[in-house]
């Protein structure tokens, strides 16, 4: 079934896919019920369920069976439907083997476990599709960034409310204050900030004046704008992320389990021998009866019941035990592929930083008669009125040293330069001041007309940071690379401070994504760790996606293969070391499964295997690589491959 999903992902989203981001509905999560999967999933489980308790409570046998029937009838259908259309394109795949295996369980007696099988098979079937409506949901939803309509300014300077997607290269825009950018162009007249998180994962504001580049879809600040367009919409940035997400969903590696890989073989076989079986000795004057008996026998102990969940209890512990410590694996498919990895490529902004900025250093000038208390707090009341970031992180900041601040009068904002207002009577203006020697932003506080101090303000390293590039270093014998829309010189200080070498900075979403892939095509399996829209693209290309998920974009949660819940930046470390875990009990299991179905063939072929022994013989196996596989729902587990901080 796995095999299926990324072309599943293809066809879901297809419809959708528009030429520009024009007017959409805003989009809703899919839920999990609006899925025929998993509405027939649930039906098997409930009508299993309800004929386990019948059994448990010694109840006839024909009270239990129509349950029994009811579990093979909703949760077998698909599969099975699925597997003759594999047989009608001349393949043969273990869907089809395992509604055969469950028949053919049924027709010697074991019903339940049958049914059980069906019923896994269901389930798994509605988590892929959920997983792949999910998905397309956010890459929809990506498209109501971009606005619906646009002001167009003619030549004669009249104005008209046209739709994003009419738009053309060299069309004028009136982009007011607060409003979403309509088309990536360049500003020609007016001055402003924009937040541009969305595409360079930049954490603050970027002041646009003439001659700069602007994005559709980012919101612009206090001023107005005047912007050509620049790029037809069907070509603008925030598309092209849409783009790139489906590309990467269609071209990533086919994600399969390892039975999943080897399925047309393996069933080929089972089939070819247990016609074998029935035939051979049929031909040579065999009873009818004995013959289907052996060659049901066969089909039971040789079905790869025990090689399924060899494979499936070690990666599903796993995903429970990440749960419990905020980390959503979203399936066992994705556990898998996490201890694969070899190389991480990680996000700077709210990945390995804190996503916002905080003050770092209060700097009185000498003649000013200011105490850095005082000139925070004359900072403050300046900037209480205002919802800039700055502004947020140093009111912030003396509220926490408990300053009080004073009320402010005649506030006004000045885009691109800073705010001014009265404070006690006094003239005081802040903002921003060049900084040739730190990349921090720095700001200079003024009163009546003279400078009184600086402040200055960085986006703060995750404490964690160090410890976890340090254990991903470890894991898989390279440093991890930086990939990052910041600008390098930020990127530098955070590479250095987190123990980074190879740095790549100011890259857009399609930078990211080629980053990845140039790492990929020289042989690497990259785990590619961000949080923001800019970060999906390289999310769903990557080996392996790990979302930040406190502040993590929706596109980018459900474009990951995992999430760490909480933001906690050690669990990226753990989380891979017990996906290596599970792969280790994975081939244990698989060397115990191959055992038992060797031994019970062997002795089928050459022997007479009683069919009770034989039953036991392999529901023994598949009870005791499931234990096995259990193990990794112990705490041990977890702490084994927690990243101590220093």
């Amino acid at each position: 079934m796995c095999s299926c999903m990324v072309s599943q992902v293809s066809a879901t989203l297809a419809p959708h896919r528009t030429p520009a981001p024009a007017p959409a509905a805003p989009h809703r999560r899919t839920r999990v019920l609006a899925l025929p999967e998993a509405r027939w999933a649930l039906a098997a489980t409930l009508a299993f369920l309800a004929g386990l308790a019948l059994d448990l409570t010694g109840a006839p046998a024909w009270a239990s069976g129509p349950l029994y029937a009811v579990a093979y009838v909703t949760g077998g259908w698909e599969p099975a439907l699925e597997g003759l259309r594999a047989l009608r394109a001349k393949t043969l795949d273990v869907d089809l083997l395992m509604i055969v295996a469950a028949l053919g369980a049924a027709a010697i007696g074991q019903v339940l476990d049958g049914a059980l099988l069906i019923v896994i098979f269901a389930t798994s079937g509605a988590l892929e599709a959920l997983a792949t409506a999910r998905t397309a949901d956010s890459v929809r939803g990506l498209l109501d960034l971009a606005p619906a309509t646009a002001t167009r300014v003619a030549g004669s300077g009249a104005e008209t409310v046209v739709p994003t997607a009419e738009l053309a290269v060299g069309d004028l825009l009136l982009i007011r204050p607060g409003e979403r950018i309509g088309a990536d162009g360049r500003v020609l007249d007016g001055t402003s900030e924009a937040d541009q998180a969305t595409i360079t994962g930049e954490p603050l504001p970027v002041v646009k004046r003439p001659g700069d580049e602007v994005f559709a879809g980012t919101l612009n600040g206090t001023g107005a704008l005047r912007v050509r367009v620049e790029r037809d919409p069907a070509e603008s940035v925030i598309a092209r992320i849409v783009t790139l997400v489906e590309e990467a969903s269609r071209t990533k590696a086919p994600t399969q389990l390892f039975i999943e890989r080897i399925e047309q073989r393996y069933a080929v076989a089972i089939v070819a021998a247990t016609l074998a079986v029935f035939a051979v000795p049929l031909a040579l004057g065999a009873d009818l009866a004995d013959a289907l008996l052996r060659a049901m026998t066969f089909m039971i102990v040789a079905s790869p019941c025990a090689v399924v969940l060899a494979t499936m209890p070690p990666l599903l512990s796993a995903i429970a035990n990440a749960g419990r410590h905020g980390v959503l694996v979203k399936s066992a498919v994705a556990m898998e592929r996490l201890g694969e990895i070899d190389l991480a490529a990680l996000d700077k902004t709210g990945t390995l930083t804190e996503g916002a900025p905080e003050v770092t250093a209060v700097r009185p000038a000498p003649d000013s008669g200011l105490d850095a208390d005082a000139l925070l707090a004359l900072a403050a009341a300046a900037e209480l009125p205002s919802e800039h970031p700055l502004a947020r992180a140093i009111v912030t900041a003396a509220r926490t040293r408990d300053l009080r601040i004073t009320h402010a009068e005649d506030f006004t904002a000045v885009p691109g330069s800073g705010v001014a207002a009265t404070v006690a009577g006094r003239s005081v203006s802040v903002g921003r001041a060049e900084s040739a020697d730190s990349d921090a932003t720095v700001v200079q506080v003024t009163r009546d007309g003279t400078p009184v101090g600086t402040l200055a303000l960085t986006d703060r390293l995750r404490p964690a940071a160090p410890a976890t590039t340090a254990a991903l270093t470890a894991l898989t014998g390279t440093a991890p690379v930086l990939l990052t829309g910041d600008n390098a010189r930020s990127a530098a200080r955070v590479a250095e401070a987190a123990g980074l070498g190879d740095i790549r900075a100011g890259l857009l979403p399609e930078d990211k994504v080629k980053a990845v892939r140039e790492l990929q095509d020289a042989g690497r399996k990259v785990l590619f760790v961000g949080d923001g829209v800019n970060d999906a693209p390289a999310l769903a290309a990557a080996h392996s996606g790990l979302a930040m998920g406190r502040a993590g974009s929706d596109l980018a949660l459900e474009t990951a293969d995992a999430v760490v819940v909480r933001d906690e930046l050690t669990a990226v470390p753990a989380v891979v070391r017990l996906s290596r875990a599970a792969r280790r009990l994975v081939v244990q299991n698989l060397v115990i499964a191959g055992t038992f179905i060797t031994v019970l063939v062997v002795w089928d072929l050459v022997g007479h295997l009683p069919l009770p022994l034989g039953v036991a013989g392999h529901e023994g196996s598949t009870v005791l690589v499931g234990l096995n596989g259990l193990r990794l729902l112990r705490e041990s587990a977890w702490r084994s491959g927690q990243v101590q901080q220093a």
